[in-house]
């Protein structure tokens, strides 16, 4: 059929009609309940996932290790090279509005008998150049649902860019902190030892005098012994962890320079904002919610694709019989302009099975993002308690180590007078090591609870 100029405006205006009432309109879902953190009561939107990782992080050392992570790491080139991807989806999903443009240039030769059977041929010669442009007009929203589905996943890998980099940036700090607590606890082991053996001596001297048996020097060695068998553990856990930090740095395994465990400082307290900032902090929950947007897309797409598509199709050129010298003339030129409808009748029930399959994806993706929601209060009310819990360990442990230190030395004066056992001298020293390498797990537990609480809330992008 052919379509006047004029027709185009009203074609155009019964396509966005036709659209609504086909296609739905996407809703965000929101976070409502403001009791997703347990027994943390709603104060206000400060969040700690507002500061920049390099104001979160003091430490200079570690602050040049994030920084070249986030310049090397192969798991965020990768991420990049996903938005990539989808961002060529996204500039060709823009062009779907956009007509299908085709140049041709042909050349005919027939010879054919006269319909009078008198047997003279007649000889054609048909030189033709031209080109044709093809438009689907979006009468049901197909294209521009299909357009927004591609944004949709364009965000989506943005989000999940972010989503590395959060990841790499506590990785980094979990591994570093780690690390300069395993060189604590062995400074404390060597400490320990070097005491040991001052033990050993003095034990071996108190049997001499007759004041203690040789059963007593035995133990005091056997004391000393375990605990230089800790130091190859301690090494080893070292050049470990080293090499796992190297790898997030996208370098060869190597040493890492650092500070000391004394020189680290733990926040007294957290901002932790409301749960309704999970939606547009937290990578994650970014991700899940744009891959039920986009799947919400597909769905209208699937419907569209139900209803029957009008495209117009136009057709415009030269065209001579023989004689090439006028054949850009006026008279050579032809143009056609037509515009028909395609329903589908009969495809062996695809295009509804498909829409059940958008429709069932669609509910898969929304429950996803649920998911990630609860998982999230989960990892916030973790990360808050951790804290908490380790922080209040403290006071406690200052406790002990105090009175183990007059233990250790009370006991070895009675000791030298007979008045005590020597066994009481070994456990005492023990429960000392132990207490001071327990206080050093103690502070990286807060250490590493402020950094997973960071990374809960979505802090590690800026």
């Amino acid at each position: 059929m052919k379509i006047r100029p004029i027709q185009y405006t009203t074609l155009l205006l019964v396509s966005v009609v036709l659209s609504s009432c086909i296609t739905a309109k996407y809703e965000k879902p929101q976070i409502t309940d403001n009791q997703l953190y347990r027994d943390m009561p709603v104060k206000d939107s400060t969040t700690i996932a507002d500061i920049p990782w390099s104001d979160y992080f003091k430490d200079p050392n570690l602050q040049s290790l994030i920084n070249e992570g986030i310049q090397n790491s192969y798991d965020l080139k990768i991420a990049v090279t996903r938005i990539k991807q989808t961002e060529a989806a996204l500039r060709s999903a823009k062009l779907g509005y956009l007509p299908s443009l085709s140049a041709d240039a042909s050349y005919s030769n027939s010879k054919l008998n006269t319909v009078q059977g008198n047997g003279v041929k007649t000889h054609s010669e048909v030189f033709q150049l031209g080109a044709s442009a093809s438009w689907e007009l979006d009468i049901w929203g197909k294209i521009s649902s299909a357009k927004r589905s591609a944004l949709a996943s364009y965000l989506q890998s943005d989000a999940y860019r972010r989503l590395v980099q959060t990841s790499l940036v506590a990785n980094i700090a979990n591994n570093y902190y780690s690390l300069i607590a395993q060189d604590e606890q062995l400074k404390i082991t060597l400490n320990t030892i070097k005491l040991l053996e001052d033990n050993v001596k003095t034990m071996e001297d108190l049997k001499e005098a007759n004041i203690v048996t040789g059963a007593a020097v035995e133990q005091s060695r056997a004391l000393l012994y375990s605990t230089q068998v800790s130091v190859p553990d301690l090494e080893n856990n070292i050049k470990a962890l080293e090499n796992n930090i190297c790898y997030l740095l996208g370098r060869t395994p190597g040493p890492i320079q650092r500070s000391s465990m004394a020189q680290q400082t733990v926040p007294s307290q957290f901002d932790y904002g409301v749960p309704a900032q999970l939606l547009s902090k937290r990578p994650d929950v970014m991700m899940y919610e744009l891959a039920y947007r986009a799947a919400f897309e597909d769905t209208n797409v699937a419907k569209a694709s139900l209803y029957p598509s009008l495209t117009i199709t136009g057709n415009a050129g030269y065209s001579t019989l023989k004689n090439l010298d006028n054949f850009f003339d006026h008279s050579s030129l032809f143009a056609s302009v037509v515009g028909g409808l395609t329903q589908p009748i009969f495809n062996q029930g695809k295009l509804r099975s498909q829409l059940r399959i958008r429709q069932a994806q669609q509910e898969e993706a929304l429950l996803n993002f649920k998911n990630s929601v609860l998982n999230s209060s989960v990892e916030v009310s973790n990360a808050l308690f951790a804290y908490e819990k380790a922080k209040s360990k403290d006071y406690d442990r200052s406790l002990q180590i105090n009175s183990l230190v007059k233990s250790v030395d009370y006991t070895k004066q009675l000791l030298i007078y007979s008045d005590a056992n020597y066994t009481e001298v070994l456990n005492a020293e023990r429960d000392l090591l132990n207490a001071r390498l327990s206080q050093v797990n103690d502070k990286l537990q807060q250490l590493q609870a402020s950094i997973n609480l960071y990374k809960a809330l979505g802090g590690g992008v800026n």
